[in-house]
């Protein structure tokens, strides 16, 4: 997250010179601490946390768990971890309390300009996709066009907003007013909001409620009347991660005022330096239970305190990406296509459907982001440009059916005419092209290693008897058992692939000014990667 980008860089460089050393002196140990203990000041921790923070890191590094370790560094890093989940609230997150007998009321509070009707939309749109029917209120009748916006994020996500009430508009109508000013009674709307949604058997209601550039007694006072005339199950306090160390004050301040019962972090894409998220629970003892990072309506995550501990951390969060891609693959399209790898009939059709399912995920960016690691190649990921997956989309769809399903046949005029249908050059098709010949062969290979122990459920070498299907294939296949003959076939093959004559060397040599694909990923996959990666982001992208 782009939040915790500089608290991640500094966090790592602190535990660098840990790495060479075999036992660790209390002197190491200080020079650590003073590290870690600048690093969140310049994030924007609150001072108190910072103190507490870094007290309970000395004291557990300077015990036995350090000194007796086989890694004393990798210790200290699991100490940070531990202690950064701690602060992050560690015990206490929690899911929603829904209520026992429906509508669940959820109240969302906040300071003007933090984000709750945008939250709001995402919040109906994760409830929904969770098997709710929820419902959103416009109860915010002081910010100009408040209600409106509201109906426009309800209708984007699909989830219908209850607003008898048109509130303060910067134009047009009878409703217009000077800033400050209602033109409603927002604790009737709200009140009137809960029998509404009985009626129509509405199980979740979200009150979207008014906001100030500041703390004051009046959004406080209108925050309670609105809390005691319906007595919401949740009050979720909505903060902007880029509030900095003004985030323990308001928390603070809304706590006392309305007692919330969780926290939201908005913004948390923001190039801030993050330091609400990791003061807020700490000193209010109160769950941080979401977290948005991005304007789309999927932009939405229940936050998991350990699982933001190991991305500051750069430790990664592949829990968070397998829940993703479960929630959102096709397990019988997966399932069909882990097939066609083991038998080599994997085409570009088929390569197609992984990309669209792999983009339901959201951005590569964030993706390649919870991948261990990942951090000290970020400005190669800030230069990955997302759209090379739409001029990829655009080669394969300019291709026949025969052509996607064996690439072979593609000759120069082929290549001429994708290139011309798709609004790309030549060169770009044949990277694609080269690309995924290098995708499909690692797919082959894996997929052999699978049937040695690997993969369950995928056929390989020895997987089943030698029949004369197995014979004819290898004929054909015409596979030489000279490594130094076997190498000559595989370069004439890419030759004729790319277009090029066999003499003008490999097809598949790195060219100049193509991001490959990070070390640090392809470590963490074991050297072999994901198919719908290839060899590299642009490369096989477009």
């Amino acid at each position: 997250m782009a939040a915790f980008s500089s608290l991640t860089d500094r966090l790592s460089n602190a535990f660098k010179h840990l790495k060479s050393k075999g036992k660790l002196s209390e002197a190491d140990i200080d020079g650590t601490i003073r590290e870690i203990r600048r690093a969140l000041l310049d994030a924007d921790v609150s001072l108190d946390v910072v103190r507490s923070f870094t007290a309970r890191v000395r004291e557990r590094a300077l015990g036995a768990e350090v000194s007796e370790a086989l890694n004393p560094a990798q210790q200290v890093v699991k100490i940070v971890n531990d202690e950064l989940t701690d602060i992050l609230g560690q015990g206490v997150d929690r899911p929603l309390n829904f209520a026992k007998n429906p509508p669940t009321i959820i109240m969302l509070a906040g300071l003007q300009g933090a984000g709750k009707t945008t939250l709001a939309g995402k919040l109906g749109y994760w409830l929904k996709d969770s098997g709710h029917t929820p419902l959103l209120v416009a109860a915010d009748l002081q910010r100009p066009n408040a209600v409106t916006q509201l109906e426009v994020v309800g209708e984007r996500a699909g989830v219908p907003v209850y607003a008898p009430e048109k509130g303060v508009q910067s134009a047009g109508g009878d409703a217009v007013s000077a800033p400050g000013e209602t033109t409603g009674d927002p604790v009737k709307v709200a009140r009137d909001s809960i029998e509404y949604a009985r009626q129509k058997l509405y199980d979740t209601v979200i009150i979207d409620t008014a906001g100030r550039l500041g703390v004051d007694e009046t959004l406080m006072q209108q925050a309670r009347d609105i809390r005691d005339a319906v007595q919401p199950n949740e009050i979720l306090f909505v903060i902007d991660a880029m509030i900095g160390q003004d985030a323990v004050r308001t928390a603070q301040a809304f706590d006392e005022g309305v007692d919330f019962t969780g926290v939201v972090l908005s913004k948390l894409d923001g190039d801030a330096r993050g330091g609400a998220a990791l003061s807020v629970a700490s000193v209010t003892g109160k769950p941080i239970l979401f977290a948005s990072n991005g304007e789309g309506l999927k932009d939405f995550e229940v936050f998991h305190p350990d699982r933001m501990a190991s991305r500051i951390l750069d430790m990664g969060d592949i829990l968070t990406l397998i829940e993703q891609a479960q929630r959102e693959f096709d397990e019988e399209q997966t399932r069909e296509a882990a097939a066609k790898m083991a038998e080599g009939s994997f085409g570009l059709d088929d390569f197609l459907a992984q990309l669209q399912q792999v983009r339901k995920l959201g951005s590569m960016k964030s993706l390649l982001g919870m991948i261990p690691g990942m951090a000290q190649h970020r400005k190669e990921l800030e230069q990955f440009d997302e759209r090379e997956i739409d001029r990829t989309e655009a080669i394969i769809r300019s291709m026949t059916p025969e052509e996607r399903r064996d690439p072979k046949i593609i000759d120069g005029s082929r290549r001429a005419r994708i290139a011309y249908g798709s609004g790309v050059t030549v060169s770009a098709v044949n990277a694609l092209l080269q690309r995924f010949e290098q995708a499909a062969k690692m797919m082959k290979r894996m997929s052999n290693k699978a049937g040695m122990g690997g993969f369950p459920g995928m056929a390989g070498p020895g997987g089943g008897k030698k029949g004369k299907k197995g014979k004819k294939g290898k004929k054909g296949g015409s596979k030489s058992g000279n490594p130094m003959k076997r190498e000559a076939e595989e370069k004439a093959l890419r030759a004729r692939l790319s277009g090029k004559p066999s003499s003008g060397g490999s097809a598949f040599a790195k060219k100049q000014g193509t991001p490959q694909l990070p070390e640090g990923l392809q470590d963490a996959f074991g050297g072999e990667l994901p198919p719908n990666l290839g060899g590299g982001l642009s490369g096989l992208l477009g």
